[in-house]
């Protein structure tokens, strides 16, 4: 069959509109994405605080919104008064989810601090592991009630005086997993999530709550799972989550280049199971998806490190070209599906399976993956177009009918400016990519970004930033259409306005 791909839209036909939360990500402590990453104090890049100042300045680039914090499998182990208070009296713990100690310098009342500096927002995860519902009620007095009683009385006298006013919340964390501390089944946990998230709430009517759901797709009690918790929390939690990462262990590049397929899969079938319980309980609420863990891992898998030593080199993959590629498709699946995903973390953010790294005592640069997420947080903001799509197809050993073109539109919100991001995932043909813009009269191309030419296990350095996005030559527009050739194995962004 010979390669093609077309999309045709129009600005009626409308997906949604894009939550900005969507473009968020992860802090977790774990490696050296607290400490080392966002946080160095002595660094001749630190302020008086100890936070990075050039850190800050590339999430500033990426523009995140909000950030998830302190975990991930750290939180179902962590006693959030450890992290409050003077430093000097704050405890050295073991930290069993990773084997590591845990110094506690950095805690809550950094995390809000740093947040402020960063231009971001806190979403706050509390342990339904180890601890529960009296332990998450306590920290959502502590971060958000004025003042008048113990808990906040005690951040203030701990410097802040006004709430920290967090108001997105996550009730625990992959508690389907064996791997969890306090590990539950569904019962258990959908008994305890509905307990914390009536107390949280009580505390303070304002916040909103993500439930966990399955960790991953792959997961034996998926569906049974989101169908048992919602049943018993659904009045008073707000989102479930849901985990997805992929790799390449197996070095079968076309396989993984489909990877967002499963990405799409996983999404539909979470909104199933959140659609499920709601007609079974003739309900007129929506759950929406909170996607707070996604993102390409495998390259640290089986790194060694010295048990029980502080923010060790683990899980810092160095991300290659073809990573870039899949992150792209999983961000347009994202945007394809933004009137139920409300809430999504790129995991994480420094460091640790992240887009930004740094050296111990030195620079800090991009990794390949911070490109197509950087455009997508640009440019991605608006309404989500319900396109028609049509293109070639290929079979993998796992995936079948792949498209050779991955695409997703945005228009803005005030309808002058038109996104189209588009990723070919044929290791080495072209693509001829049609645009039918069927109610656009006026819109004229005046970016066009790309992600081409280069080897797929390409990495960036703080050296050598190697890939990074090129301008390419704009498209004409000939009745209402744009023929754009996609480069063999490119992720690829047109905007157009009016004019």
């Amino acid at each position: 069959m010979e390669k093609h791909a077309s999309l045709t839209l129009a600005s009626v036909y409308r997906v949604g509109k894009t939550d900005p939360r969507i473009f968020g990500s992860f802090i977790e402590h774990l490696g050296r994405a607290v400490y080392g990453g966002i946080y160095e104090p002595g660094h001749p890049a630190a302020d008086a605080n100890g936070f990075r100042k050039d850190v800050i300045g590339l999430i500033k680039e990426l523009n995140v919104p909000l950030v998830r914090y302190p975990g991930g499998n750290f939180v179902s182990g962590y006693n959030w008064e450890d992290g409050v208070g003077p430093v000097a009296s704050r405890p050295k713990r073991m930290e069993l989810a990773w084997g590591t100690t845990e110094t506690n310098e950095f805690g809550t009342d950094e995390f809000m601090r740093w947040c402020k500096e960063a231009n971001t927002a806190p979403m706050m995860a509390v342990n339904l592991g180890t601890r529960g519902a009296d332990a998450a009620r306590e920290l959502v007095e502590y971060c958000n009630h004025p003042g008048g009683t113990y808990l906040s009385d005690r951040r203030r006298k701990n410097g802040a005086a006004d709430p920290y006013g967090v108001k997105l919340w996550c009730l625990g964390n992959e508690m389907d997993g064996p791997w969890q501390m306090g590990h539950k089944d569904a019962t258990e946990y959908g008994k305890l999530a509905n307990e914390a998230a009536k107390l949280m709430k009580w505390t303070d009517p304002s916040i909103e709550l993500v439930a966990c759901g399955s960790s991953s797709w792959g997961m034996g009690t998926f569906g049974d799972w989101e169908r048992t918790v919602l049943d018993i929390a659904w009045d008073n939690v707000d989102y479930i989550s849901m985990h997805q990462y992929h790799g390449n262990g197996d070095d079968y590049l076309e396989n993984f280049l489909a990877k967002g397929v499963e990405t799409e899969g996983f999404i539909k079938s979470v909104i199933a199971a959140c659609d499920f319980v709601q007609g079974k309980r003739r309900s007129k609420k929506q759950i929406n998806i909170s996607f707070d863990e996604w993102n390409v891992w495998y390259h640290s898998h089986g790194a060694k490190f010295e048990k029980w030593s502080k923010a060790p080199h683990i899980l810092e993959d160095i991300y290659d070209f073809s990573d870039a590629l899949v992150v792209g498709t999983m961000m347009n699946a994202i945007l394809r599906h933004c009137d139920r995903v409300k809430i999504a973390c790129l995991a994480q953010l420094v460091n640790v399976i992240a887009p930004i790294m740094t050296e111990d005592g030195g620079r800090a640069w991009r990794q390949t993956i911070f490109w197509p997420f950087y455009y997508a947080s640009q440019y991605g903001r608006g309404y989500a177009l319900e396109g028609i799509y049509d293109a070639s197809t290929y079979d993998t050993k796992w995936y079948a009918d792949v498209p050779d073109v991955d695409s997703a539109a945005v228009l803005s919100e005030d309808g002058s400016r038109l996104t189209v991001f588009a990723v070919n995932r044929d290791l080495k043909d072209s693509v001829p990519f049609t645009l039918k813009l069927l109610d656009f009269d006026g819109f004229t191309p005046v970016i066009y970004k790309a992600l081409e030419g280069f080897a797929p296990d390409d990495i960036n350095t703080a050296d050598c930033e190697k890939v990074a996005p090129c301008d390419k030559a704009l498209p004409a527009i000939e009745d209402r259409r744009a023929v754009i050739d996609l480069s063999p194995m490119s992720w690829n962004m047109l905007v157009f306005e009016k004019r």
